[in-house]
Order: structure tokens, then sequence, then C-alpha cells
């Protein structure tokens, strides 16, 4: 199969998404199909055997100046008929997906859209509330555009059916295993994580320091813990800000880490601190099961589809700093409790595999092709239009002859 993919973001910038799509991409050449990826700004000319279309861009300023926000251009058409895709799968689209669905449509291609961000969320965090309205708006219609939908967990699923978004599907979590592993902890790099005092407990978040990842809330715990001390692995657009915060305390910056280095310090850590409430997944928490250390996260978003409270990490109530103190103390006192968390962890995380999840997403492509043989395409519209549900695909087969039916996709 050829599947021409847009996405909003991509190398060399890390995050959840683009963790997501490289491992995919890695696993849909493993299976014999071939991507073509349109991303914005500066990405590497290509990725394994899959070829990258760079889009211009520019940076989401002054709310999110590491964003940058692809603008399409005549070349994009070009490259996508020359390379006579199968299916079109735009992810989180905004403003470069928001293209690519519109060329789908344009060229009557199948199309599956994948949510990861809740985009109504960040409008809060980045202070663009008025926002909220027409990002829900934008999200169900331009989503509503597509033959199929996918989230990355189950409460996601369940909000954007929410939002209105219709032939939402299940796209499986999972991680890497083999780079992962509790045997990469390290005296050395725990050393290093606690600012030359390995002896002493030891909280680490691993991720994008960014503002609506609720790094502040991590203040109380690092200083009403005896002896606690914190490491914050990763970079972002919060970091002055959080150094100035934290100064002081028993914090550590480190900057960031990948490869190795990274599997060393989720390994080397006793406990990893998970506060956003605005994680659709939450690969951080994901990982860090799969190195054998236990998480406390937010119940909130897709975090208790990752941890199950009791059973392989904690969860506490978002906006509570001292439930969210007192299940980090849980874990870092009571020595039973946590390597009880951490067995259960690394052997939920061992049942998700990327092939697997892979599988599944192609199984999706399959069923994408096939709602868009079986169904007319909705009228050709601009997915800024509110929709009516008699015109959405899936509701009808389009006009009736005597003795037809509605049929509905499920």
């Amino acid at each position: 199969m050829r599947i021409a993919i847009f996405t909003e973001t991509f190398l060399p910038k890390i995050d959840g998404v683009v963790t997501r799509l490289v491992h995919t991409l890695d696993h849909l050449s493993a299976l014999g199909h071939e991507a073509l990826i349109f991303a914005p700004h500066r990405p590497p000319p290509s990725y394994g055997a899959h070829r990258v279309v760079r889009m211009p861009a520019v940076p989401f300023r002054p709310w999110y100046p590491e964003l940058f926000l692809g603008l399409p251009r005549p070349r994009l058409g070009r490259e996508l008929d020359a390379f006579a895709p199968d299916l079109v799968h735009v992810v989180n689209p905004v403003v470069l997906g928001l293209w690519g669905t519109m060329v789908a449509r344009q060229r009557n291609l199948p199309l599956l859209a994948s949510f990861h961000t809740d985009i109504t969320q960040y409008a809060v965090h980045l202070r663009l509330s008025f926002l909220g309205p027409l990002s829900r708006r934008f999200l169900r219609d331009v989503h509503n555009q597509a033959h199929v939908n996918l989230c990355t967990s189950q409460p996601m699923v369940n909000s954007a059916r929410g939002l209105g978004i219709r032939r939402v599907r299940l796209w499986p979590k999972a991680v890497d295993t083999q780079r992962f592993r509790p045997e990469h902890a390290s005296r050395a790099m725990r050393h290093r994580l606690t600012d030359g005092n390995p002896d002493s407990p030891l909280i680490l978040y691993v991720g994008r320091l960014s503002f609506e990842k609720r790094l502040d809330w991590l203040y109380a715990p690092v200083t009403q813990l005896d002896g606690v001390r914190l490491a914050f692995v990763g970079s972002g657009p919060a970091e002055a800000a959080l150094k100035a915060r934290f100064a002081g305390t028993r914090t550590v910056f480190t900057g960031y880490m990948s490869g190795d280095e990274l599997a060393s310090a989720y390994a080397s850590a006793d406990v990893f601190a998970f506060p956003s409430d605005t994680e659709t997944l939450g690969f951080g928490a994901m990982e860090s099961m799969a190195a054998g250390v236990p998480p406390v996260g937010a119940r909130a978003g897709g975090l208790p589809d990752v941890i199950d409270h009791e059973r392989n990490g904690l969860l506490f109530t978002p906006g509570d700093l001292g439930d969210l103190t007192d299940q980090l103390r849980r874990v870092l006192s009571d020595h039973a409790l946590r390597e009880r968390l951490a067995a259960r962890g690394r052997s939920d995380m061992e049942a998700c595999s990327w092939r697997d999840a892979t599988e599944s997403l192609v199984s999706m492509y399959r069923l994408a092709r096939e709602v868009h043989t079986r169904f007319d395409p909705p009228a050709q519209r601009s997915p800024f239009m509110i929709e009516r549900p008699r015109q959405t695909l899936g509701t009808t087969t389009g006009p009736r002859g005597p003795g037809q039916t509605s049929t509905r996709i499920p």
C-alpha cells in the first residue's frame, strides 16, 4: 500500500506524535508498505525508505514559537499525484493537515485522520480561550471529512465522539520495550540525575519543558518531601521559567537525552512524575513503565488508559498538589508497593508492541478504503462549513432508489 502522510510535526522535533510516527514508519516498511511524508519546516529529506517532502512553515509566535505551521504550495499537489497514493493519512490536521484533507477530497482518495492533540485544551493553556468554540468546530468538521478517524487512547475516543467526530476507532498504544528496560539502570546516571547524591530518593520527568505540561506543580513535592531529588530531562519553551522557579531546590535540569542515555535515565529513577493534564496518551509514562519505574500521573486525558491506579502506577487529581505529593510519597516510601507497581507496569508494556499497533493501523487503512469504495463521499465543501447530519459520510449511501434504506457506518 502507498500512503501519503501529512503531519503538522516531524523530525528533528521530538514529541509523542513524532515518536509514534517514526516507529510506525519503521514497521510500515517491514510490512511492505511505502509512505510519502509531507512535513513542515526543516525535516530530513527521508526517513528510512520513505521520502519526506519539506513544506515551508511559519512559527506560531508569540504563543508557541517551537510549533511551525506548514504552508501549502503548488508542489504539494504535484508531489501527491506523482506518488499516486492508495490512501491519505492526515496527522493532527490543523494547517498542513487541512490542506492534505482538501487535496485528498479533491482527488477522491480514501482519507484517514488521526487525533493526537486536543487543540481546544491547548488554546486554554496558551491563553487563547476565545478560540475554544472555533477550535471545537474546526476539529469536528475537518475530521468528519475522513472515512475513518483514529485516536490513541480510549478516553480520547470518547472525547472525539463528544466533539461530534464520527467514525472513530482506537489506534492501539505501543512502546519500545527493547530500548527501555530495567537493566539499563546505572549508578553513574543516578549520580548525574541527583547532582551527586545517588542514595537520595529520585523523582524523574522526561519530555518537553512546556507550560501546558504543568511541571510547576512538581515544586510542591520537591520542597515538601524530605531529601527528595527531582530531575527534568528535556528542553522546551518553559525551561528558563522552570529554572527560575526551582532555583534553590534539589532539582537538576539535564537538557535533551536520547537513545541509550535516555533509556538509562528512565531506569535509574525511583518514580516517574507526569503532572500534565492534557496528554492524549502519555508515552513518557509508558516508557518509564517499560524501564521498570512506576509512574504517578494526572487522572486526566489519555493517562488513565495507560496508568491503572494501584495496579501499575498511581493517579492524582489534577490541580490537587497535596494529592500529587502524597502519591509520590507513597511510591518513594513503600518499597514493596514500588516493586509491585514496577513489575506489573513492565509486564503490561511487554504486551504493547509497535508491530501489533502498526498492523492495526494498516487494518484501519483498509477499512478507510472500503468505506470510500462502498459509500459516495460527501459533497465537496470547505471543512469550515457546519456539517449537516444528512450529508455526513456514512449516514446514507447517497441518493436512494425504490426499496433502498439508509445505511450507517458504526
